[in-house]
């Protein structure tokens, strides 16, 4: 029974709670608070996904303890609450791009006449374009990766540091994004539930629980794709750069699942310190040295 039972979960957690965590936040929306209903589906979402990977973890070493607690967490404020400001500062913008197709209807570019959910698809395509890029210029230019090296420092991959990144891999990775849909005339609503799914499937990505997807690989970044980009080996770890969506690697060639198990040995060849702060300074240090003695275009593993 509990084989059964463990099976049946492994097929239907991923896309279940990725839908349930939608459903409850439409529900919160309708009724007026989205962002409460964002912060509650976040934290239950949390908290199922920790008790799932004690009871049915994918690996069995990534449940030790690596000392990384704080610093994950405190990675995750920070970024969070840059991010987030980024977002305010694009509401403000979206109000006043939508003030003016008020005006001048002829001048919008943006469908704001579709379907909210429809909206969300094309927003998310646009975002994911943005998104790919960043992440790909990230592990092809070593400037940029020193700052996306924080977040691939980890030893092993779990709930709690889905949310590890530099404050400025976070802008930079998000920002292009935001820029082009608020370029485009998004709606405020669009670049929120944007977040909110990013948020949900960054953290199922992460979560170190035994699922399984079959076809779910083709279109989602599943925690089965993304466990081969943190690998050390280069053809595996520069491929999957989708955040939410797989359409861009598909259409640029860096889809990658092979038919065996990923490595459970992820990391960085540097050394990264274990402090948060000094992990803030720790690219800006590289950066120097690397203006002194490197080449800017070095790719991450060397």
């Amino acid at each position: 029974m509990t084989k059964f039972l463990r099976t049946s979960i492994a097929w239907t957690a991923w896309p279940g709670l990725l839908l349930l965590s939608i459903l409850t936040t439409a529900l919160g929306s309708a009724q007026g608070w989205p962002m409460i209903a964002f912060y509650l589906t976040y934290t239950v979402l949390a908290i199922l996904l920790l008790l799932l990977q004690r009871w049915m973890p994918h690996e069995e070493s990534w449940l030790r303890n690596d000392g990384q607690l704080t610093p994950d967490i405190a990675h995750t404020l920070v970024s969070t609450s840059a991010v987030q400001g980024m977002l305010a500062f694009s509401g403000m913008v979206g109000v006043s791009t939508g003030m003016t197709m008020i005006k001048a209807p002829d001048t919008g570019i943006w469908p704001r006449d579709w379907p909210l959910a429809v909206q969300v698809v094309l927003g998310l395509v646009v975002l994911e374009f943005a998104l790919y890029w960043a992440h790909r210029i990230a592990h092809e230019v070593r400037a940029v990766w020193l700052f996306h090296a924080v977040h691939h420092s980890v030893e092993k991959l779990t709930v709690v540091n889905s949310g590890r990144f530099h404050f400025v891999d976070a802008v930079k990775s998000v920002l292009p994004g935001i820029a082009l849909l608020v370029a485009l005339g998004a709606p405020m609503d669009v670049l929120t539930w944007l977040s909110a799914l990013g948020a949900y499937i960054g953290i199922l990505t992460h979560c170190n629980v035994a699922m399984r997807f079959g076809v779910l690989s083709l279109v989602f970044n599943t925690p089965e794709l993304h466990r081969w980009h943190h690998s050390q080996d280069q053809r595996e770890g520069n491929k999957n750069y989708g955040e939410s969506v797989m359409i861009w690697d598909w259409i640029f060639g860096t889809w990658f699942n092979e038919n065996r198990r990923p490595p459970a040995d992820i990391g960085i060849p540097d050394a990264m310190p274990p402090r948060f702060r000094d992990q803030i300074v720790w690219p800006f240090a590289k950066l120097v040295d690397m203006t002194r003695y490197g080449s800017s275009k070095e790719r991450r593993a060397t």
